[in-house]
């Protein structure tokens, strides 16, 4: 696919309908969401209000475009009974992953089916550019699929970097040029609208695999992202283990890289300690320290491992014993069911097997699963798709009910979430993706070379705040 293609699925026509404010309706809306079509006694008798008052929330919700009347239900010999279904384009949400080489953008009804699907190849090298890419990819996704932007009721941007309240910068973001600067957030709700938030990459992509990946009886485990960054998503009893900062899973500031190495660079600096021996950047290090071209790529020290190049394999396994004694930390701290890999690096971990586990085995007598993530590239796309739908209750339900803070103060889902101007410190744990100088083939969005894979619909994660 060459600059400037995209790839793009669209589907239906829809309008906007209004949102209910009162605890009656959300409570008659949740249900029909959570429990699926059913009649006036039904719902009566699971959300424990009157017949009569569901009678006339149902009539308001019908009126505002909320519910549908989807049939009949019988009931025996008697009569039978109007049963009412949850209507998925009471609003809709935006999912966006900003990666090195790809940026792709989903736009999911409020039951996560996904309507439009785009991806662009990212050729912007400086800020402004690519929030425009970004606004414009959107924008036109919406309106390609009838949605008026306005319908859009959240959105969530998966990013690499820290993100700081403070003055709205990105810590450790990418190499992107000012990509940090402060008032990045600011500028993004510009083009996207205020209900936007920014995440980490790792981040969304634990969540993404916690809603619609491959293991779903997993509730404790880690998503490695290695590629131009290494960054940890961290996933605890079903929920995304953020930190008290948000710097949770920051392993590119592990303070161990190599036996011997010199001191780590002070925090601050773009790269970390271990980010620096263990990304694309790293691998192309040890390749060219071993005898290969300086000229050589990540992908292409991969490629020439698997064909038995001596120094290449050789470089393959130094990678694998770096992952091992980070997944051996983590094991040790977090005690993790299942350690998922992702990112470009990440993915190979068929020739990264064998000298990981055995590194593992001679570190620590915790030896969790290792596996590769099943979502691919579409990890952080489907977690940013399913953290969306979890903040979108405030936006489409009008208010948040009494005692209950708004999306911006809650961990739904557990995903880094913008809390007020007047927070400090840095909120969102961040991978740190950098781009190489000469860029690695293999990059943090595990996108070398592939694109336009289609996301799976998220499963519903019920989190609490």
């Amino acid at each position: 696919m060459t600059s400037g293609e995209s790839t793009m699925e669209v589907t239906g026509r829809h309008e906007t309908p209004r949102a209910p404010g009162t605890p009656s309706e959300r409570a008659v809306l949740d249900e029909l969401k959570r429990g699926g079509p059913a009649s006036r006694p039904q719902l009566a008798s699971r959300t424990g209000l009157s017949k009569p008052t569901v009678a006339s929330v149902l009539r308001k919700l019908e009126d505002a475009g909320l519910v549908r009347p989807a049939g009949q239900s019988s009931r025996g010999r008697g009569r039978s009974a109007l049963v009412f279904d949850y209507q998925p384009s009471a609003g809709y949400v935006a999912g966006i992953h900003i990666g090195h080489s790809w940026i792709r953008c989903a736009v999911a009804d409020l039951v996560g089916t996904v309507v439009a699907r785009n991806d662009v190849q990212n050729t912007a090298r400086s800020a402004s550019t690519v929030v425009s890419t970004v606004s414009r990819v959107a924008h036109e996704l919406a309106r390609s699929a009838g949605i008026a932007w306005s319908q859009v009721v959240r959105t969530t941007v998966g990013s690499p970097g820290v993100f700081d309240p403070a003055d709205g910068t990105l810590l450790l973001a990418s190499r992107i040029r000012r990509w940090g600067r402060p008032g990045l957030i600011m500028e993004l709700r510009r083009e996207l609208g205020e209900m936007t938030t920014i995440a980490n990459d790792a981040n969304l992509a634990a969540v993404g695999e916690l809603t619609a990946g491959h293991h779903p009886s997993a509730t404790t485990f880690v998503y490695l992202m290695v590629g131009t960054g290494v960054g940890m998503g961290i996933v605890i009893d079903g929920k995304l283990h953020s930190g008290s900062r948000g710097a949770a899973g920051e392993l590119a500031f592990l303070p161990f890289a190599e036996e011997g190495a010199p001191r780590p660079r002070a925090f601050g600096r773009r790269w970390g300690s271990f980010e620096e021996a263990a990304s694309a950047r790293g691998v192309v290090s040890t390749a060219v320290e071993l005898g290969m071209s300086p000229r050589v790529s990540a992908l292409q020290v991969f490629d020439a491992a698997r064909r038995g190049h001596p120094a290449a394999r050789t470089a393959v396994e130094r990678e694998a014993e770096r992952l091992a004694t980070a997944i051996a930390a983590v094991a040790a701290v977090v005690d993790p069911e299942l350690v998922i890999l992702g990112g470009g690096i990440g993915s190979e971990l068929t020739l990264l097997r064998d000298p990981m586990e055995r590194r593992i085995h001679q570190l620590t007598p915790f030896h969790p699963q290792v596996v590769v993530s099943d979502l691919g590239d579409e990890a952080v796309l489907l977690g940013a798709i399913a953290t969306a739908l979890e903040m979108a209750g405030e936006p489409v339900y009008g208010r948040p009910p009494a005692g209950e803070t708004s999306p911006a103060g809650r961990f739904s889902l557990h995903a880094p979430s913008q809390p007020s101007p007047a927070a400090s410190g840095p909120v969102a744990a961040g991978n740190g993706e950098l781009e190489p100088h000469p860029r690695p083939a293999v990059d943090g969005d595990a996108d070398h070379g592939r694109g336009g894979a289609r996301p799976r619909t998220p499963r519903r994660v019920h989190a609490s705040g």
